[in-house]
């Protein structure tokens, strides 16, 4: 479990496409500045048109108006083809890599069977080596879900926030038919059976290394 009460101060959130975050870790990101005001985020999306990237800003900004300080970068790479675009998505993580240090890092699962969620997967690990990374899902017609290992049990009050900030703010999605309240409360009421969330709710991730510091300096 994520220890909140103890938990990073600064996060850096990574997605391909405008969506992406809020769906893998929206609740999470929630829980973490609601346990910490002083936490400040950096809120990456890769992809995204002028309808998505004003779909992204309205996300980003309800999900993260209770942190210290918030700096959301919408990039503008061809969706679906991050593989082979990918010298200049590198020397954006490069720019990333200069620019800040983060105490936490959330990003695509690795056998996202997406190309553009893979890629940034790959790249978060090739960029930043000895941070904290968990890995979240999104869920689609794949079915590569896989067995995620780092649950975070949410509050009904989370939850709801995590799907009214979805469904509100991402008018261009609705014609998909995963992208609904019953896809997003289903897979998080899976993770919350999961792991014994009180609420009954919570989002699950990958994590790949754990270091474990006893404070003795070993």
């Amino acid at each position: 479990m994520l220890g909140l009460t103890a938990g990073p101060r600064t996060i850096l959130c990574l997605g391909a496409h405008s969506d992406d975050i809020e769906i893998g870790c929206g609740a999470t990101v929630l829980s973490l500045l609601e346990a910490d005001p002083e936490v400040v985020v950096h809120w990456v999306v890769f992809s995204a048109d002028e309808r998505r990237e004003a779909e992204a800003r309205a996300a980003a900004g309800r999900i993260l108006a209770g942190a210290a300080e918030a700096q959301v970068t919408i990039e503008s790479f061809r969706d679906g083809f991050f593989p082979w675009d990918g010298p200049a998505i590198k020397e954006r993580f490069e720019t990333l890599k200069r620019a800040i240090d983060p105490d936490l890092i959330f990003t695509h699962y690795r056998e996202d069977r997406h190309q553009d969620h893979r890629t940034v997967s790959e790249l978060t690990w090739n960029t930043f080596r000895s941070h904290w990374v968990l890995e979240y899902e999104v869920p689609k017609y794949d079915g590569d879900l896989g067995r995620p290992n780092c649950y975070v049990p949410i509050t009904e009050k989370q939850r709801s926030e995590k799907v009214d900030t979805l469904m509100d703010s991402f008018a261009s999605q609705h014609d998909h038919m995963w992208f609904s309240r019953e896809t997003f409360d289903g897979l998080m009421r899976v993770r919350g059976v999961e792991c014994g969330a009180a609420s009954g709710y919570a989002e699950a991730f990958h994590a790949y290394k754990w270091i474990v510091d006893s404070g003795t300096g070993a």
